[in-house]
């Protein structure tokens, strides 16, 4: 996956298209923060059950709740 900022994807579009045509991603950045992403087209991200659930738990290991339970967040939505 290539990340360029958004004057430069302005100043390559033909050339960025080729490239997503042949598979590639590729994430247009400002001022380093994503906006955008042009990939091939007719592809997907759907991936299997097994795969989601992998990448679901590896998830959760990096971000946690710090006590707070996730019944306490949906009741305090509701008030």
């Amino acid at each position: 996956m290539t990340n360029l900022e958004a004057h430069e994807a302005k100043d390559r579009f033909a050339k960025l298209l080729k490239r997503a045509a042949s598979g590639e991603r590729i994430v247009i950045t400002k001022h380093g923060v994503p906006m955008a992403e042009l990939i091939p087209t007719g592809k997907t991200n759907n991936v299997g059950p097994k795969e989601a659930i992998a990448a679901l738990q590896s998830f959760r290991k990096g971000h946690r709740l710090n006590g707070v339970s996730i019944r306490g967040l949906i009741e305090e939505e509701r008030s």
